[in-house]
Order: C-alpha cells, then sequence, then structure tokens
C-alpha cells in the first residue's frame, strides 16, 4: 500500500501502544449492567422503607450510582441529525463499524422544518451556517416504538427468516394473505421534534388507533465518520445483494470468527474467506456480467474483518436489491445497500468497516502477485 501516511494508519500506529481495555469486558457488560440496577432498584426500596440522614449516603447514594451505571452499560444511542434534505440516523460499534440511514424527504408525505434564525451574537463569517438540529436517542426503545403496530408482520417476517435463511430480498417483505396490508390496516407515522432538548415524539395512527410516544433525547457526541477514502478506491464491486448474503450464510454455518475479502483482476477475482473453531470456507464469485453488474480494480485488495460485524448488515442485505463493495487504499470496506421503496423510490443504507491490522508477513505475501497484474480491469 501506498498509503501508510494516512489517517487511518496514524490512528492505527499510535493506539498499538496502547490498546484500549475496558474495565468491563463486552461479554459480561449487559450481566453487570443487570446486577447493578437489581442492586439498586432493591436497596432503592430499604431507602424507601428508611428514609433518614443516615440512610441517605448510606443506601440512597449508592442506590443512585448503581441505576444510573447499570443504564449507562445497557443504553445504545442512535445519532438523529435533521436537515432540510431528511432526516439522518447513524449508529457506531466502537469505532470499527458504521451503520448509516437516510431517510430523504422525498419519502415523506409531509416534511417540513423549521429552523429558527439566530440571535445575532454570531460573528459574520458564521452568518449562513446553519445549526441542523441534532441529538441521540435509544435505539432500542426507537425500534420497539415502530414496532407497536406492526409487531404481527415483523415476528412473522423474522419466522421466515429464521425457518429460511436464505430467503433474501423483498421476499420475506411482500405482504402476504394475513398481513396488515392486505387487510387494509394501513397505518400513518409522524415524526416531529419541537425544540433543543425536547422530546424526539412519534405518532402512529391506524385504524382509528392513535398511540404517541415522547423519547427523551440526550446531547449528542457527534461521533466522526469512519475515514473512507473516495479518491482513493482499491476496487469497485456491485451485485444483486441476495448473492452476498447467500454467500455469508453458507460460510456462517462453520462458525467463523474472522471474514477475509480479496479482490484481484486475476482469478478468484473475487473472494469471500473465513476461519472458525468448526473449519474455513470459502466463495469465488465469478466476472460475468450475469453475476457482478460492475468490476473495477485497481490494485490488488485483501483484508481481514470481523465476522460478526459483517454479519451485522445481514438484515439489510435482505431487504435491498442491489449491493456496492468498495475498498480504498487504508483497507476500510464500504457497504452501499440500494433499497426499493413502494411507489418507485429509492433510498440507501450505508456500512462502514475498519479491518484488522495485517501482520508484517501478511502483508509481504499479499504484494507479491502484484507485479504479475496489468493495467484496471472494468466489466
Amino acid at each position: 500500500m501506498d498509503s501508510m501516511d494516512s489517517k487511518l494508519i496514524e490512528v492505527w500506529q499510535t493506539a498499538a501502544g496502547n490498546p484500549f481495555l475496558p474495565t468491563i469486558g463486552k461479554g459480561t457488560q449487559f450481566l453487570v449492567a443487570f446486577v447493578l440496577l437489581l442492586l439498586g432498584l432493591s436497596a432503592f426500596g430499604i431507602f424507601a422503607l428508611n428514609r433518614s440522614i443516615v440512610a441517605v449516603p448510606v443506601i440512597g447514594i449508592p442506590a443512585s450510582l448503581a441505576i444510573a451505571y447499570g443504564t449507562v452499560y445497557m443504553f445504545c444511542a442512535v445519532h438523529v441529525e435533521i436537515t432540510e434534505e431528511g432526516i439522518k440516523f447513524a449508529a457506531d460499534q466502537s469505532r470499527v463499524m458504521q451503520g448509516v440511514a437516510n431517510l430523504n424527504k422525498s419519502l415523506f408525505t409531509n416534511y417540513t422544518l423549521n429552523i429558527p434564525q439566530g440571535d445575532g451574537h454570531d460573528d459574520g463569517d458564521d452568518e449562513n451556517e446553519t445549526n441542523h438540529p441534532s441529538f441521540q436517542i435509544s435505539l432500542a426503545a426507537f425500534l420497539e416504538t415502530l414496532q407497536i403496530f406492526g409487531a404481527s408482520d415483523a415476528a412473522a417476517r423474522q419466522a421466515k427468516a429464521d425457518a429460511d435463511p436464505y430467503r433474501s430480498n423483498l421476499r420475506n417483505y411482500r405482504p402476504d394473505a394475513f398481513s396488515n396490508q392486505t387487510l387494509g390496516m394501513t397505518g400513518t407515522c409522524m415524526l416531529s421534534y419541537a425544540e433543543e432538548g425536547g422530546p424526539f415524539s412519534i405518532l402512529l395512527e391506524e385504524s382509528g388507533v392513535n398511540t404517541t410516544c415522547n423519547l427523551n433525547t440526550y446531547l449528542p457526541e457527534a461521533p466522526e465518520d469512519i475515514p473512507f477514502d473516495r479518491d482513493d478506491v482499491s476496487f469497485k464491486v456491485i451485485m444483486q445483494s441476495r448473492w452476498l448474503l447467500d454467500a455469508l450464510v453458507e460460510m456462517a454455518h462453520s462458525n467463523p470468527t474472522r471474514l477475509t475479502i480479496m479482490a484481484s483482476r486475476q482469478e478468484p477475482y473475487l473472494r469471500l474467506s473465513c476461519v472458525g473453531p468448526l473449519g474455513g470456507s470459502s466463495v469465488d464469485f465469478a466476472k460475468g456480467r450475469d453475476l457482478l453488474e460492475t468490476f473495477s480494480v485497481r490494485d490488488r485488495w485483501v483484508q481481514t474483518f470481523k465476522f460478526d460485524m459483517i454479519k451485522s448488515a445481514i438484515e439489510a442485505m435482505r431487504v435491498a436489491s442491489k449491493v456496492s463493495l468498495r475498498g480504498d487504499g487504508q483497507g476500510v470496506l464500504s457497504l452501499q445497500f440500494m433499497v426499493e421503496m413502494e411507489g418507485g423510490g429509492l433510498n440507501f443504507l450505508i456500512f462502514t468497516f475498519v479491518p484488522y491490522v495485517a501482520a508484517e508477513d501478511d502483508e509481504e505475501d499479499e504484494e507479491e502477485p502484484e507485479g504479475e497484474e496489468g493495467e484496471e480491469t472494468e466489466d
């Protein structure tokens, strides 16, 4: 690679000597959170029964701290930004995986954004800058709210996916004889955000039943996007999303821990390989247009990712019709899914992944075949 001076590589090299080790391991965070909440609620009950000056520092304060820390460990937030073009939802995991969903204003029947004018204290350079509403909400609470009226359909789709993991694209999402859409139980959803610091309101209406849910908003952390270099794209592949889904589902049977993606101008043109405690497997994709609609490789590209993180995008693979795979010179992988909406509209879901740091021996092995490759091939 010629991009060893990039920002991402500098971050890796700086962090290599001081790795981050959380106090509470990822595998035990939920258990610790549950225990803290249980202790906090128990102590709070004892404090309520025995309220006194002595009980405040002995029981009351520890109870509050236990509830607070337990809630933090169990809280998963999604970043929301509202602009004139639509609503953006973004979530990341440990700054190595990021998912972004942009809801364009054309997807809404009515979309209105009223941003209050500045108070006149800003400098002249900031006069034309617009402060778009930005906040965070609980991802779990938001998803549960949207499924209030569609819980039965959502459960049916999940049952289909569990029974037949190869079901992909819109087959799980098309209405059947007992779906709400077929039965005429169509509903509407209205999203509103009145003011900074106020709740994010969701109004659901279906068959004359109205439900209003107000989600608490939190100060945004403004997470930085994973630095994908669009000017240094090593390869780009566009295929039907179900091909990628079927490959990952097939490899998931071996319980893999890592997934290696290789793109080359020579056979195998695109290879997905994995390894795990139960063995390994690989899937090769031919270069024909009947399988890969677009195939463009500038440099041989080989990177390894955590399999579970790539697997997190499986639901997007099921609902999408096409997927674009891109890898830049830093090794960052971008998966862009095109979802066909009702009425002929299109929407895009974007996932970005940071690879494992390759060992020096692996990098030397990867660079050996590069001299045999010719010019860029695009089919």
